[in-house]
């Protein structure tokens, strides 16, 4: 499984997402299941997508996140090529349509 790089003020996400090329955050709550359950499972598919750099927010910490991020409810996934929302799936993930979705981001921007 990849690692999820903790993400604890908006300095640090806002850095996050304007240094990486691709850039995955994963916000979750502390009180989440779904979450809980997903996370895992999320930085396992993860490892077929190397360049995309991975980071964790927790929403109830971050409170400033999930009003940013219009996140409404928890788990939310986002992906951001060059500093742009390019995806989002919240609460209950698929795995292969997630699994696809990302894979075809990423062969548009790493070929």
């Amino acid at each position: 499984m990849r690692e999820f790089a903790a993400l604890t003020n908006m300095d640090m996400i806002d850095r996050f997402i304007d240094e990486n090329e691709l850039a995955f955050l994963f916000l979750s709550s502390q009180s989440c299941r779904v979450c809980h359950a997903l996370y895992p499972k999320v930085g396992e598919l993860m490892e077929e997508f190397p360049l995309i750099q991975l980071g964790h927010v927790v929403v109830d910490d971050v409170k400033e996140a999930a009003g940013r991020f219009s996140v409404f409810t928890a788990p939310v996934l986002l992906l951001f090529v060059d500093g742009k929302e390019v995806f989002r799936e919240a609460r209950f993930v698929h795995m292969d349509l997630l699994r696809e979705k990302v894979g075809k981001i990423y062969k548009m921007v790493v070929g």
